[in-house]
């Protein structure tokens, strides 16, 4: 085994916390499993901001649970405030987290009713033509901050 065992969390900045949550709660079935807020000389070091005050939010969806207990961490910045960067798909440092998920088009059509903004063209969840995942669906929709998640159905074949 390599130095790496496993993964932990995985994490990203948000510019109102209770607003993600709820997209991720109540969108997407995700369940919050702790909540903290973290102002102290720990947090300091850790992220490299003197007086750093962060609000964080530790969540788990379905069997995506990290031995850590969750598997997404989201966190405002109470101080220093961070700006919003552009995370087009195409930009260096952009990224997005893919969900798998059993029935697409009734979920999309959820989002959309919820007000969900989707980067992918058409009216409806994408066809997967090609590759290994070839006979399933797949869009990018939008959080509230712009963060790009794609939901995939898989084809018959993974289930």
């Amino acid at each position: 085994m390599g130095p790496v065992e496993g993964v932990w969390h995985f994490s990203y900045t948000v510019s109102n916390l209770e607003r993600t949550v709820a997209f991720y709660r109540d969108l997407l079935g995700f369940e919050v499993v702790h909540e903290q807020e973290q102002a102290n000389p720990y947090t300091d070091k850790l992220v490299g901001y003197e007086g750093a005050h962060l609000r964080v939010a530790m969540l788990k969806a379905g069997d995506m649970v990290g031995v850590s207990g969750h598997i997404l961490e989201l966190i405002e910045y109470v101080s220093p405030k961070g700006q919003p960067i552009n995370a087009e798909p195409k930009n260096t440092l952009a990224a997005h987290m893919a969900l798998y998920v059993r029935d697409l088009p009734p979920l999309y059509e959820r989002l959309k009713q919820a007000g969900v903004k989707f980067r992918s063209f058409g009216d409806g969840p994408v066809a997967i033509e090609a590759g290994r995942n070839k006979g399933g669906y797949t869009c990018y929709a939008q959080d509230p901050d712009g963060f790009v998640v794609e939901l995939v159905q898989p084809p018959a074949s993974f289930w």
